[in-house]
């Protein structure tokens, strides 16, 4: 399913207007009822089931609170579509919670182990293949990128701050470096004390100019930038004194950066273009490239060509700094050829990659190698908190420029789901620094 502006006018949702039915609909309803009622028993939350006649019963030891308003029609789509069931019975509205980012944390932290090992080893049986329309090829790629960041750069502009920062802020808080020789990883305490109220534009730039920092960008930098985002990074790269050339596949991010671009003053030395990484030929071109959060729209069949393409582009002594959402090791394995709810209505063709992954590919197919490492995955939570507040305050305005209930009811359990993957420690993001 695309969103596109049918989905803005509030035309029907293919595939959340029927319920899962039929024999194996129901068959698995019954194993789904299960499997749900025995996972919540070991879990610190409550779930209260409301049947149709009005009785509530209640599974759970206390904790973060969930209600199933339509049972019958949870345990359908939980069954027969799993994690993506789950996400579009929230979207309908079969169930709800107070706190959904609290209720997602839990199932988070947990979610490895919430299906019993004896039924995970059948996972390739039962979960959705992603479909090949979806596989990031060049063919593709402007579709997938256009699913998500084409929709209305008035839609981003209702919750994200002043920079149109839309990847991890970096906020004010202590950062404890580790020695070189125990693997270069910096780790980031959690945001606390003065970094709670600290405005999220200041943490934007914070992990703007580090990340410019970390790859020596300054005056006569020739500068590449992957993914554009609304040009905030490369409007303070030319400010530094660099020549930036950045490239997107967004025809909405392309205009407004270019609008912006123009609007500071640097257009001289800023050139942005809608064109596809693996369409960047030179060789030894570029001092620095940079990319934020750009690498989980790669894919993983990818991820050889996508490093051997930076490593042609760096000039000799040059550094790569990007900044990337991981996920362990062991769950991308698990879950390469799995399609989610993200990938469905959200990233379609993103997946998410591991530091062992990163450091295996550059070792194999390059001449990089991982220098340094910075993790703040606590930061993308409260990032995401912040823009999740912002959404729903907005939620007259979104719904002026067209997007309906079931649109910014998708949108506010994409931005919580992620919170919960970063707030549960399942997920994290770095900026990772890569040299010869």
């Amino acid at each position: 399913m695309t969103i596109d502006s049918t989905a803005r006018a509030g035309a029907a949702w293919p595939g959340l207007d029927v319920a899962p039915s039929g024999a194996r609909a129901a068959v698995s309803a019954v194993v789904a009822r299960r499997l749900f009622a025995a996972a919540v028993r070991r879990l610190p939350v409550t779930v209260v089931v409301v049947s149709p006649d009005g009785h509530r019963h209640v599974l759970g030891q206390g904790g973060p609170t969930m209600t199933v308003r339509r049972p019958d029609e949870f345990f359908a789509r939980l069954g027969r579509h799993g994690l993506i069931g789950f996400g579009e019975a929230y979207m309908t509205e079969a169930w709800d919670a107070d706190d959904l980012a609290g209720f997602l944390t839990v199932l988070a932290a947990d979610l490895p182990t919430l299906v019993p090992s004896s039924l995970q080893q059948a996972r390739a049986l039962v979960v959705a293949r992603p479909p090949r329309a979806q596989l990031s090829t060049t063919a593709n790629s402007r579709r997938n990128i256009a699913h998500h960041y084409d929709l209305s750069n008035d839609l981003f502009a209702t919750f994200l701050d002043e920079t149109l920062g839309y990847s991890s802020a970096l906020f004010d808080t202590p950062i404890r470096e580790h020695p070189r020789q125990q693997g270069g990883h910096l780790v980031a305490i959690p945001p606390g004390g003065e970094s709670a109220t600290e405005p999220l534009a200041e943490a934007q730039v914070r992990k703007i100019e580090r990340l410019l920092d970390r790859t020596d960008v300054g005056p006569g930098t020739r500068l590449l930038e992957i993914g554009t985002g609304w040009g905030e990074l490369a409007i303070r790269a030319a400010r530094r004194g660099a020549v930036v050339r950045s490239v997107t596949l967004s025809t909405e991010q392309l205009d407004l950066a270019r609008a912006r671009v123009a609007a500071a003053g640097v257009a001289d030395r800023v050139q942005v273009e809608l064109r596809d990484y693996r369409a960047i030929e030179e060789r030894a071109a570029y001092d620095a490239v940079v990319s934020v959060e750009m690498i989980e729209a790669v894919g993983h069949q990818f991820w050889p060509e996508y490093f051997g393409r930076l490593d042609r582009l760096l000039a000799p002594g040059g550094r790569i700094g990007i900044q990337a959402i991981l996920m362990p090791h062991d769950r991308m394995l698990a879950t390469r050829r799995t399609h989610t709810w993200i990938n469905k209505y959200i990233f379609p063709g993103g997946f998410l990659p591991s530091v062992e992954a990163i450091q295996r590919v550059t070792r194999e197919h390059t001449t990089l190698h991982v220098a340094e490492r910075l993790s703040f995955g606590s930061h993308y939570a409260e990032t995401l908190r912040r823009w999740d507040d912002a959404f729903r305050a907005s939620s007259r305005r979104v719904h002026e420029l067209g997007f309906d209930a079931t649109f910014q009811r998708m949108w506010h359990f994409y931005l919580e789901y992620s919170r919960a993957g970063f707030a549960s420690g399942y997920l994290d993001v770095e900026q990772i620094i890569l040299e010869r």
